[in-house]
């Protein structure tokens, strides 16, 4: 039994003393012992020794001592196994150097074996869950598939994706295609991250907000609602769409057992837009980690009285930013844990 169980508690709609705290990325870039790790190994390698995966995982547990560890992974592990290639340049990011473009490129894609491609990140689960020693729960991620496809079809970040958006209307057949192949590939992925022992899975939609609603139904949220019902009986699904506010009624009424809300939805809003009964996780500006100590946990008071104590999980509305003291991170987690109402 895991002996802090207020996040998966909080998942099952539990009255609970407190809301969770955890927060995206909180194993990364703000850490010094992040960074020690990131000078000696490149990021790919990171991902892929289950030793360094699981220590990076572990360290915020340690040091920040929130209510949920998440697998240090990355979201392009999924594309890399389905045999595109992906580089990652420092302060340029993610890098396809030959983006999907043709239908003929896109039959070049497949749906791999997850054991033998992706066998790494679950050995870095068994490890993880080792050093953890049922202290926390482990959630397991993915990104969604129209993200993942973003990458794969623009070839870098992009601030608008006009080049993923515009193959998606001028070639629908082979955009639809290779969603679904991302979509088939995830699941297979998730199930497994489950047997290995996560105990939660987070769906990061990071980029669909560039999406217009329509268009969002259709080349986004299909094939996330794909995943979460093939997931629904395993585990439980947190759904966080960056940007995705008006889907919020739709994820509702699916079998996610979360949702993400971003710093640009008020809680009032979030609530009003879900049904009010579904768990909700965020939102903090995670800018604001930069503000006085005393102002991150006036603010965070002041949210969790906004969103209610049960059905939430305390979050930052993004992931935590590189430059964040360490000591802003612990205060945001101190006054969850402070908090008393």
């Amino acid at each position: 039994m895991i002996k802090n169980d207020l996040f998966l508690r909080a998942l099952n709609n539990e009255k609970v003393e407190r809301p969770p705290v955890w927060m995206m990325r909180q194993a990364g870039r703000y850490l010094p012992e992040f960074r020690a790790l990131r000078d000696k190994y490149d990021f790919f390698t990171r991902c892929e020794t289950p030793e360094l995966a699981a220590e990076i995982t572990v360290q915020p547990i340690r040091i920040v001592k929130p209510d949920a560890a998440i697998l240090f992974s990355d979201i392009l592990v999924v594309p890399r196994a389905m045999g595109i290639h992906v580089e990652l340049k420092d302060n340029l990011g993610p890098i396809i150097p030959n983006p999907i473009r043709t239908m003929e490129q896109v039959n070049q894609v497949f749906v791999p074996d997850v054991n033998e491609t992706l066998g790494y990140v679950f050995d870095a689960i068994k490890l993880t869950k080792e050093m953890l020693n049922d202290e926390v729960p482990l959630i397991g991620f993915a990104g969604s598939p129209w993200t993942i496809f973003c990458y794969a079809v623009e070839g870098k970040g992009s601030k608008s994706f006009d080049t993923a958006k515009g193959f998606c209307f001028s070639n629908p057949v082979a955009a639809h295609t290779l969603l679904q192949k991302i979509t088939d590939t995830t699941i297979l992925y998730l199930k497994e991250k489950v047997k290995a022992g996560c105990n939660a899975i987070q769906i990061f939609d990071s980029w669909g907000g560039m999406l217009s609603p329509v268009d969002y139904q259709e080349f986004s949220w299909q094939y996330i609602n794909q995943i979460v019902e093939a997931l629904a009986d395993d585990t439980k699904v947190i759904v966080f769409g960056k940007g995705c506010w008006f889907a919020l009624g739709d994820m509702a009424k699916s079998k996610a057992s979360a949702l993400g809300v971003d710093w640009t939805c008020s809680p009032r809003n979030a609530r009003y837009l879900t049904g009010g009964n579904i768990t909700l996780q965020g939102n903090f500006d995670p800018s604001r980690l930069l503000s006085p100590i005393p102002t991150i946990k006036k603010m965070v008071h002041e949210m969790i009285d906004e969103f209610g104590k049960d059905n939430y999980i305390v979050n930052l509305g993004h992931g935590i930013l590189p430059n964040i003291p360490v000591d802003h991170a612990k205060a945001f987690v101190e006054a969850v844990k402070e908090y008393n109402k």
